[in-house]
């Protein structure tokens, strides 16, 4: 929201995996930058962020992570464990197999 210089699409990979790099991590089969599961979070955060802004930055990350978007689960309403879980969904995005995502805005 306050950076519109940075096309999160076509940099969150780069910006994450760089981050798990610089603090001793690796982005490997098993551990690191997960595509699917963060352009998941994106389509959730997209879709709270429809809803007209209450409060400051700091009040409406609060409201996002006690918001059904903001559980732990809520990206498995759209993907089966094994799917979400798997290699090719850390490797790459790929589509959900039990509900679409909503609309990516």
């Amino acid at each position: 929201m306050r950076r519109p210089d940075v096309d999160v699409d076509a940099e969150i990979a780069g910006i994450i995996s760089r981050f798990n790099e610089s603090v001793g991590g690796v982005n490997d089969d098993q551990g690191g930058y997960h595509d699917t599961i963060t352009r998941t979070w994106l389509a959730g955060v997209r879709l709270f962020l429809r809803a007209p802004p209450e409060g400051g930055l700091a009040d409406r990350v609060n409201a996002l992570l006690v918001s059904p978007v903001g559980r732990r689960d809520w990206p498995l309403g759209f993907y089966s464990r094994e799917r979400l879980f798997s290699v090719a969904a850390r490797r790459g995005f790929v589509e959900p197999d039990r509900a679409p995502l909503p609309a990516m805005c």
